[in-house]
């Protein structure tokens, strides 16, 4: 299947690292104009400027700041085709008693996975209209579709809401042409929260995890890349409120 976004632009979030990175590059080697967004500064100015793609400096935690993004990739490219949210993780927490949960860590991990996909779709979805139409593409997780290897009840929560709110804006949003769907990866090391986690595992926990895949094999970056290139091409038009499981068979 040959996937072309010639004419296309495109925002993808989370792209100072990992999957986010992964997902920009795919679009960008078929065509697309690609907007790239991240809080970390340093790291996405310097992928930005290796691979020709506009930065934009965000906290998704912040409606303002994330309309503003919006505002600027239609003041730069005059349309918006295609937004995905791979920005998310567990923001440096690990694992814990339910009693040990604190309403600070709670939230940043909503804000960080959920919170951001909502006012993004939500700036997005006037300039897709005028479009024509688009396509919004959400990382979501294992995670959330049944409980989480990170034992992070916040992560799996917010997981948890980004698959019902990618369902929701399907509903919505469907009537002006804009589908919403969602890619729910399975272990990927691509970033340093995953890395320290496959370490955390050790040798006997990190066979038991590769043999409960049917492919035994992990993922990559690039494979959950390649679902999100379907769910974005008009390949997919007529598929929307879909949660793609890219798993290697796990679930």
């Amino acid at each position: 299947m040959d996937i072309r976004f010639d004419g296309k632009v495109a925002l993808v979030t989370g792209a100072a690292q990992g999957i986010g990175q992964a997902i920009a590059r795919a679009l960008a080697s078929s065509g697309a104009r690609v907007f790239v967004a991240d809080i970390d500064r340093e790291k996405l100015q310097a992928f930005a400027a290796g691979d020709g793609m506009t930065p934009l400096v965000l906290d998704l935690a912040d409606r303002k700041t994330c309309h503003d993004a919006v505002g600027a990739v239609k003041a730069g490219a005059g349309r918006l085709d295609i937004l995905v949210n791979a920005a998310g993780g567990v923001r440096g927490q690990v694992g814990g008693a339910v009693e040990d949960v604190t309403e600070s860590g709670w939230r940043a991990i909503f804000e960080a996975n959920v919170d951001g996909a909502m006012w993004l779709s939500q700036a997005a979805a006037p300039l897709m209209r005028q479009g024509g139409g688009g396509r919004i593409v959400n990382i979501a997780s294992g995670a959330g579709l049944r409980p989480s290897l990170t034992g992070i009840q916040a992560y799996t929560a917010a997981k948890h809401a980004l698959v019902g709110l990618t369902k929701q804006l399907s509903q919505d949003l469907g009537p002006s042409s804009i589908t919403c769907n969602a890619v729910a990866p399975g272990f990927v090391r691509s970033n340093p929260a995953t890395e320290r986690q496959w370490q955390s595992y050790g040798p006997e926990g990190q066979a038991r995890l590769i043999s409960s895949i049917h492919t035994r094999r992990l993922g990559t970056a690039e494979d959950i890349a390649h679902a999100v290139l379907f769910f974005a091409s008009d390949k997919a038009g007529w598929v929307s409120g879909q949660i793609l499981s890219v798993d290697g068979g796990r679930s």
